[in-house]
């Protein structure tokens, strides 16, 4: 599986790509709002999350779609982005990214969420995304309204990043195909 866009390459994982999503992933600036991001991250941990995404990517039908964010020019893997609890019945799934802070404020996130939004109104011909951001992450919460998600409420103590042990609340968004402007 692979979407390419102008800077971007969003594609299924490979072995290969442990090392990459080690460093990015083992930041407290990245990992402090994520419910199953470890801090320290290490390289088994990145390992063992490929290999899961791996036998995810062979289930037919697909319900998960964990894709590493590759930044073209570097040929490396910068972030993850996922569509996942993809339910073709209702139409529905859930989205979800992070981004190495080395890589923050270049527009690489709304280049991959505008990217997998199209693919997910358009390939997957699904009619609603669901997104969430911790109320105290700003960036996070910025982009997803700047993408049309429009807000429906705050979960009070609903999600413990695995990083820190602290609860956080947070912010509800969804979003209709018939809204998404591409």
């Amino acid at each position: 599986m692979k979407i390419v866009t102008k800077r971007l390459i969003l594609r299924d994982l490979k072995k290969t790509d442990a090392k990459d999503i080690q460093i990015n992933a083992n930041n407290l600036n990245v990992s402090r709002f994520l419910a199953v991001v470890p801090f320290p991250y290490t390289l088994k941990n990145a390992d063992s999350f490929i290999k899961h995404c791996i036998t995810e990517s062979k289930n037919k039908p697909r319900v998960n779609y964990a894709l590493g964010i590759e930044l073209n020019n570097e040929k490396r893997i910068i972030g993850m982005i996922s569509i996942t609890k993809i339910d073709k019945f209702n139409g529905t799934a859930t989205m979800g990214y992070w981004i190495g802070e080395k890589y923050w404020r270049n527009g690489y996130g709304s280049e991959s969420l505008k990217a997998i939004i199209e693919f997910f109104f358009k390939k997957l011909k699904l009619r609603r995304i669901d997104i969430s951001a911790a109320s105290e992450n700003e960036a996070s919460n910025s982009l997803i309204k700047k993408m049309g998600f429009i807000y429906e409420g705050l979960r009070i103590k609903n999600s413990r990043a695995k990083s820190t042990g602290e609860l956080h609340d947070i912010n509800s968004y969804g979003m209709l195909k018939e809204n998404w402007k591409g």
